[in-house]
């Protein structure tokens, strides 16, 4: 055989081999013999309870999955506000976020129906109508690319303040912390004749301590948690909104976890939800007491200021509904917060 045939077959065979290698090397492989990694971010603090049934549940996902699926948790805000968050999920930095209702509502505003001030009286109230609205709202957050996994939330909030607030007046006179990036919330306080001040949530507590901040409203484990009553001693008797949350994934990253373990996963995090939804209900009257103890002054807020509360409230509302809250999605919410008054009142 000549050296120039020799050496075509030699090439021909190298090139085939090198072929084989790159299809091998290129050709994807089964989703049930990768390891799906989810980069989960929150504020929920390290050294919280939170924070354990997270890991918790992040254990529970790895052993469900068969290491198929590991989930990595990044507390604290060390990964930035929910805003950041969710812009680290659509950039592909994090994989999944438990969020507040700031973050839902950066991907789907019509979260913000769960959470009109004063529109609720109860948990059940808010649940019975989450539970009337979570078909609409989880198909519009998969519509924008997201999955929601659970529904949770951090209990009602209060006004937490350095100087006693019973009435809006009251409020009027300190600056507000106000959630940064929500201009038109931003512009309604201000109509309104509050002060408010917009920052990320993760300088919250810095701000009290420099007095950037003299008010902001958080839910009494919030306050534990973190600390803040430090600094902001005086809690307003007055049940604002319920802090209502979720946690989320990408629908990307969602549909590369293997078929067959989905239920179970899903399963597992919703009776982490659950189980948290418990825990904050039963732990918020501890929490007041706790604070009690270390010095804080609960504010009573009674008849005649409550009444002050609701006409400052229900006289925003016209701007609440629409500019906050889309105008279908407040309708839609106080249409099934009705009905289930009423339906409770026969009981």
């Amino acid at each position: 055989m000549s050296a120039r045939p020799l050496a075509r077959r030699c090439f021909m065979s190298s090139a085939f081999a090198c072929a084989l290698v790159a299809a091998v090397c290129l050709t994807p492989r089964p989703a049930g013999a990768q390891t799906v990694t989810i980069k989960v971010a929150t504020l929920v603090p390290t050294n919280s309870s939170w924070f354990v049934v997270l890991k918790e549940v992040a254990d529970r996902w790895a052993k469900l999955s068969n290491g198929k699926v590991k989930v990595i948790l990044y507390g604290g805000g060390t990964k930035g506000d929910d805003p950041e968050v969710v812009q680290a999920m659509r950039l592909g930095e994090l994989q999944g976020g438990v969020l507040t209702s700031t973050g839902v509502a950066e991907i789907e505003k019509s979260v913000y129906a769960l959470s009109i001030p004063m529109a609720y009286d109860s948990y059940e109230e808010v649940y019975a109508v989450l539970e009337k609205m979570r078909p609409r709202l989880e198909a519009a957050i998969e519509s924008n690319g997201f999955v929601v996994l659970n529904w949770v939330d951090a209990g009602w909030l209060h006004f937490f303040t350095k100087k006693p607030v019973a009435t809006p007046d009251d409020l009027k006179k300190l600056k507000l912390f106000q959630w940064a990036g929500d201009a038109k919330s931003l512009e309604l306080w201000k109509a309104a004749g509050f002060n408010p001040r917009p920052a990320p949530s993760t300088e919250l507590l810095t701000g009290l301590q420099t007095n950037l901040f003299e008010a902001c409203s958080l839910s009494p484990q919030i306050a534990v948690i973190g600390r803040y009553y430090d600094k902001a001693p005086y809690m307003t008797d007055l049940n604002w909104a319920l802090l209502l949350g979720a946690t989320v994934i990408t629908k990307d990253t969602w549909a590369k976890v293997p078929a067959d373990v989905k239920p179970e996963l899903l399963k597992a995090m919703r009776e982490a939800g659950a189980k948290l939804q418990a825990d904050i209900r039963q732990s918020a009257e501890k929490d007041v007491q706790a604070m009690k103890g270390a010095g804080v002054k609960v504010v009573p807020v009674d008849a005649k200021a409550k009444s002050l509360w609701r006409e400052a409230v229900e006289a925003a509302y016209p701007r609440i509904r629409g500019d906050i809250v889309p105008a279908d999605a407040f309708d839609e919410a106080m249409k099934f917060r009705d009905e289930y008054r009423k339906t409770a009142s026969r009981k």
